[in-house]
């Protein structure tokens, strides 16, 4: 999916109040998607024994993991993609997230009151620096113990209602990837973006998920990780 500003096709809604706009245009830059294209030369993996991906394209973020890295008895969902080396996940408004033409109204609805999620997952055929050349990728070496709390963190966003496992409420953004139900409620102080700080934190991460509904203030955190001290 490209790229591309999203606009109003709801003519019925009265002329926002500034602080209105200012609103929609935060939560507007909070989580679009990149859509996946050719392959640039290959990501050092930094010597870890696991690492993880956190991807962004200035608007939405995400965590990516090598499936074969997951453990057999969390997100059962992963079964829905037999082909995939790595797998992103995202986190989203339920109505705004999915929608190929979203509204106005969406956007106002999901910056101001909060609404179902979902999550987003993503079977990429390669490393994500490659899938998505565009976009910012770090690369975060993790432990054993931090990388199992990520994926219970992960896990634990899946709304299955007691069942095994969350049925797909859709197909995703591009042909390898499906939405599912999730827990929480989407709002513009609780994005994509702080669901991916949050699950940073839970992996041991020095990242606050306090003011990171927008992608810039979540990468800032993320890169001075990696950077030399």
């Amino acid at each position: 999916m490209p790229i591309f500003a999203r606009r109003s096709d709801d003519i019925r809604l009265p002329r926002p109040r500034p602080w209105i706009v200012l609103v929609l245009a935060l939560l507007l830059t909070a989580c679009a998607a990149v859509a996946p294209t050719a392959p640039p030369p290959s990501q050092a993996y930094l010597g870890a024994k696991t690492v993880i991906f956190v991807t962004s394209n200035g608007w939405h973020s995400g965590i990516v993991v090598a499936k074969a890295d997951l453990p057999p008895d969390r997100l059962p969902e992963t079964v829905d993609f037999p082909e995939a080396r790595f797998l992103e996940f995202g986190w989203g408004d339920a109505v705004y997230y999915p929608a190929k033409q979203p509204t106005f109204g969406m956007s106002l609805k999901a910056a101001l009151v909060p609404t179902p999620a979902v999550v987003h997952v993503a079977g990429l055929w390669g490393e994500p620096a490659r899938v998505y050349p565009k976009a910012e990728v770090v690369s975060l070496p993790i432990d054993d113990e931090n990388f199992r709390r990520l994926v219970n963190f992960v896990d634990a966003s899946f709304e299955r209602s007691g069942a095994a496992r969350a049925a797909a409420t859709g197909p995703g953004l591009y042909a390898t990837s499906r939405f599912y139900p999730a827990k929480g409620s989407f709002h513009l102080f609780n994005t994509c973006n702080t669901w991916t700080a949050r699950a940073l934190a839970a992996a041991g991460f020095d990242v606050s998920a306090s003011g990171t509904f927008r992608a810039e203030a979540l990468m800032q955190q993320v890169r001075a990780l990696v950077r030399p001290r």
